[in-house]
């Protein structure tokens, strides 16, 4: 767990030098699938003085199995997550209140895929979760929100969409590797800024054709990706 305590440190630092949180907001996890154990940051730990002690592991129950500190408040939803993305593949996950990112959860929007860029990293549009009753958010709230992000979420594939936005808000990230979700999340600020841009600049804009949008995202990560060095 040492290697992975470190790799979900650096994450979550590596958040700062992206611009994607400042305070004490926002967290990164990291998932061990051998001995199903999650590493997150402890709660309202400033990011200029975290170290590793800072790193708190618990189990999908939400067990502190080691650690001295509460984990972060967000961790119900991590678990979550894990429950039903972890078998997949989804070992890390990232939540932030960037700016822009943000912006589209407090509209309560999905994100359209305006251009390529988009389609470069997510297949679709970015999805919005429905607003949460006063039922769901007085009880085990940070657990219901891991149920509304996997709603949003079920019709599509964690592996081709790896984000959500939290209505009212903010989003949620995940990859494959803590160090990955980080990225997903920096690219998702990216282009939600220029989504609202572009909107900004023409607002009758369209999406990008499908078969445009296709051919980015298989290209990268599709049966016949030929993106980069083999």
């Amino acid at each position: 767990m040492e290697h992975l305590k470190q790799e979900v440190l650096e994450a979550n630092l590596d958040l700062v030098n992206k611009n994607l949180v400042i305070s004490t907001w926002g967290n990164v996890s990291g998932y061990d699938a051998e001995t199903k154990l999650i590493v997150i940051k402890a709660s309202g730990v400033n990011y200029n003085k975290m170290t590793i002690h800072d790193m708190v592991v618990v189990d999908l129950s939400g067990t502190i199995i080691e650690g001295d500190k509460l984990p972060s408040t967000d961790t119900p939803t991590h678990i979550e997550l894990y429950k039903a993305f972890s078998e997949k593949g989804v070992c890390g996950i990232v939540h932030t209140h960037s700016q822009f990112a943000t912006s589209w959860a407090q509209m309560g929007r999905a994100i359209p895929c305006y251009g390529t860029t988009h389609g470069d990293y997510f297949y679709g549009e970015i999805p919005c979760s429905r607003e949460m009753s006063a039922e769901e958010i007085n009880s085990e709230y940070e657990k219901n929100t891991g149920k509304v992000i996997l709603e949003a979420m079920s019709h599509t594939d964690c592996i081709h969409m790896s984000a959500t936005l939290v209505r009212h808000h903010g989003p949620f990230v995940w990859g494959k590797t803590p160090t990955e979700a980080v990225l997903h999340s920096q690219v998702l600020e990216y282009i939600a800024k220029m989504a609202i841009l572009s909107e900004l600049g023409f607002p009758s804009i369209h999406p990008i054709p499908q078969v445009l949008e296709d051919k980015h995202y298989n290209r990268k990560f599709g049966p016949g990706a030929y993106y980069g060095q083999k």
